[in-house]
């Protein structure tokens, strides 16, 4: 998952973020347009149209790319899947959408939406840029080339390796024919670690013979692939560790409770120092009323520990991520990964009977991967 960035907007509900990788691409794109491709194929052009030309086709780009990656996250919408946000980051866009397709054919639909929306819209550009050839050679020139880039984004996009979207199309086919999603995640993900290796390798020997640019993207794009292709089954794979179990299972059960109003430095030394734990429930009587982390007491600086009182610094409890002891532990790993949090209060009627932290959670994982092996 590409995580971070600068929120831009929503579309559909969906946030719209920019990667920090995004600007570098950007700028490149802009300034190899700008100075390379519309001065050679438009000689005539002023430096000024070249540069506006530039910027346009790079917006209308990755503008195109928010369409594709909008494309999927509807279809997603559509059957009760999640989308997080759309992240444009250095190598293109992705979905970050938070649950796998319940059925094969819910798969296909939805992979299939992103390459088709691009051809479609490769379509449309072109025809664009054809029909103003005569009539506006700056429109033309930008719609051509938009509609050249997606096109060539559709058709790579529908490339068989697993997670690009013509891996997930036949991750489809495959879940389709045996009715087992991790068998079909397995051999599509091998192939789309294949692709990688060949990119990778690929691009080596496009470097070695000189051609370096080209080279360092092939091979730039062969690692992300292979990356991304491991990482999505090791993801099942562990989908499928915590299927079935719950919360209750693993949770700390010996949760110390503090007082809102001690002071930062009295739960460091009397709590945090003596017992080595990292969160603990705030409570006043027997309600709960937020959680102190070693984040909490990082955020408030050294000299006001004395006077600083917890009920100041907590995550209060409406701002607080709690799950009930039946909570499936695929959902706990999903709160604490979209929140960005390392441990959850389990709460059962409005008074806290665990805890369940992301060590918690690699101990259970380490351990069934040791029954298993």
């Amino acid at each position: 998952m590409i995580k971070g960035g600068v929120p831009i907007g929503r579309v559909f509900g969906i946030p719209i973020r920019l990667h920090y990788s995004w600007f570098f691409i950007f700028a490149l794109i802009t300034w190899a347009l700008a100075t390379s491709y519309f001065p050679l194929t438009h000689p005539t052009w002023t430096q000024g149209m070249s540069v506006a030309a530039g910027l346009i086709t790079s917006l209308l780009f990755f503008g195109s790319v928010v369409f594709h990656e909008l494309m999927h996250s509807r279809v997603a919408l559509a059957q009760g899947m999640t989308v997080q946000s759309i992240t444009l980051f250095i190598l293109g866009g992705v979905s970050q959408i938070t649950e796998e397709p319940k059925q094969a054919k819910d798969e296909f639909r939805m992979a299939f939406a992103g390459p088709l929306s691009s051809l479609v819209l490769g379509g449309v550009f072109w025809g664009i840029g054809l029909w103003t050839a005569n009539t506006n050679q700056f429109i033309s020139a930008v719609a051509l080339w938009v509609g050249y880039i997606n096109i060539i984004l559709g058709i790579f996009n529908l490339i068989p390796g697993f997670p690009l979207d013509g891996g997930r199309v036949l991750r489809s086919l495959i879940w389709w024919r045996n009715q087992n999603l991790q068998s079909a995640t397995r051999i599509a993900s091998n192939i789309g670690r294949g692709i990688g290796y060949l990119g990778i390798f690929g691009g080596i020997w496009l470097i070695f013979t000189g051609n370096w640019w080209n080279g360092i993207w092939f091979a730039l794009i062969g690692w992300f692939l292979e990356s991304a292709a491991a990482g999505s089954y090791r993801q099942l794979m562990l989908q499928d560790m915590l299927q079935g179990h719950t919360a209750g299972e693993i949770m700390t059960r010996d949760c110390l409770a503090v007082s809102p109003d001690i002071t930062v430095e009295r739960l460091v030394n009397e709590n945090i120092l003596t017992t080595g734990r990292r969160c603990f429930p705030v409570v006043a009587g027997n309600r709960l009323e937020g959680l102190v982390t070693l984040d909490n007491v990082r955020s408030v600086p050294r000299d006001r520990w004395p006077t600083a009182i917890l009920k100041e610094t907590m995550t209060t409890l409406d701002h607080l991520k709690s799950v009930g002891p039946n909570e499936s532990l695929s959902n706990v790993l999903k709160i604490m990964t979209e929140s960005d949090i390392n441990q959850v209060p389990v709460v059962q009627d409005s008074n806290v009977i665990g805890m369940v932290s992301r060590d918690n959670l690699l101990n259970f994982i380490n351990l069934q991967s040791s029954v298993r092996a």
